[in-house]
């Protein structure tokens, strides 16, 4: 993400502030291993304020969606919450999120990255600010590529150097025809695919995001990664994998590469441990790609004032306090790369010291020409978070599985997406 490089204001609230005693903010988040984290944060806030307490819940997203749709039906939405770059664009449509415009000065913006500051200014209206940004990258086991002898993905890999290794990497050592370990794991899930639509210059939207229309560039990403399984065999079907979470199959060794969220790089040196040395990379550029069409695939995680809290300003110094200088570089998991520029660029943060030693590459990627290809109801059409529905997701899964030609999966996918798009 650029970066916005004005004065530096105080984004931390300071003790003392006006406020009525015995005041309850509301505070909602969709990480419960996050919340734990920041529970110090929050005790801060609290200190700095005497009267004011924090009344902080969390659950998993398959659970926090449908709580917070709910709360938002009743009209009793957190005074705080959470907000995707995914579902904000039909949040604010919706008339859930207010309008923090007026009270986030261009002061209040300094050291933040500007392309996660931006995600959340929504029809000239500021309705999230940026807590922290994610972006999908190319996961790999050191070790297995050497014991293939092959190098390591290199900043100017080709598609086709990326199905080479992922052949030499792909081991069959009995010659049943089933691998023992694979070069590449993936899924129709967003964070597997997207990345490599994007850097071949791919859209699936028309230019003002009310319909599905999917460029060549895009169709031809999604018949290369649909090959990989279903053409070179040097990745399995999803349905081989039952049992097995997607994020855990290259952290166990059964993959050597896969393509998946930043965030889970503290799920991969949980499960790997001192197992195997590993590292990441960006998804290479397609052969479709252009300085002009080829975007990086990131996207902010945010914070929003419900539309009807009772405490508008109080909510939006909560937010200053949980995004800015007043937090840790711990504080922030694995690959969440902190919005706060200082905390992003520290050495704490950066951890040169731990798998993967090169987590500095997203902020290389951060830099770069970004897209989301989020759009209202994108959760919708896309499949979000789930596998076999109707969306994208599951059309693309029917591929990866053998099921479905990839014609049939986009022409239904189209006609179902339209249908999602057009309420």
């Amino acid at each position: 993400m650029k970066s916005i490089r004005i004065a530096l204001g105080a984004m931390v609230l300071g003790a003392g502030m006006a406020q009525a005693q015995d005041t309850t903010l509301t505070f909602m988040s969709w990480d419960p291993d996050q919340l734990e984290v920041e529970k110090e944060a929050i005790a801060a806030f609290e200190a700095a304020n005497p009267g004011v307490t924090v009344e902080a819940t969390a659950m998993p997203p398959k659970d926090y969606w449908p709580r917070l749709s709910a709360l938002a039906a009743s009209g009793d939405l957190p005074d705080v919450f959470m907000m995707s770059s995914g579902f904000v664009k039909e949040w604010a449509a919706a008339g859930n999120l207010k309008d923090l415009s007026g009270v986030v000065s261009d002061d209040q913006l300094a050291g933040y990255y500007e392309g996660a500051a931006s995600v959340g200014v929504i029809n000239d209206q500021r309705v999230a600010f940026p807590q922290n940004w994610v972006a999908p990258v190319l996961y790999y086991n050191i070790d297995m590529f050497e014991a293939a002898g092959v190098e390591t993905p290199q900043p100017d890999w080709t598609w086709d150097d990326f199905l080479n290794a992922a052949k030499a990497l792909t081991i069959d050592e009995d010659g049943d025809g089933d691998a023992e370990t694979y070069g590449m794991s993936l899924y129709g899930r967003y964070a597997h695919i997207e990345p490599w639509v994007f850097r071949n210059g791919g859209r699936y939207l028309n230019a003002d995001e009310t319909a599905l229309e999917l460029n060549d560039e895009a169709v031809n990403a999604l018949q290369f990664l649909t090959d990989l399984v279903n053409v070179h065999g040097v990745a399995p079907q999803p349905q081989e994998m039952e049992g097995v979470r997607q994020q855990d199959i290259m952290p166990l060794g059964m993959a050597a590469m896969w393509v998946d969220g930043s965030w889970n790089i503290a799920n991969t040196r949980s499960i790997v441990g001192d197992d195997f040395r590993w590292g990441i990379a960006q998804v290479p550029l397609g052969p479709d790609a252009t300085p002009d069409n080829a975007a990086a695939y990131a996207w902010a995680d945010m914070l929003s004032v419900g539309a009807g809290s009772d405490n508008p300003d109080l909510a939006w110094a909560f937010i200053q306090h949980m995004v800015g200088e007043g937090r840790q570089a711990s504080d922030f998991l694995g690959g969440k790369v902190p919005a706060y520029i200082d905390i992003a660029t520290s050495e704490a943060w950066l951890e040169t010291d731990q798998m993967p030693t090169n987590k500095g590459l997203l902020l290389d990627i951060g830099a770069q020409n970004v897209y989301t290809g989020f759009s209202k109801n994108w959760s919708g059409w896309r499949g979000y978070d789930s596998t076999g529905s109707s969306g994208m997701n599951g059309e693309l899964d029917e591929v990866l599985n053998g099921r479905k030609s990839l014609d049939d999966a986009i022409e239904a996918l189209v006609i179902y997406g339209n249908d999602i798009l057009s309420r």
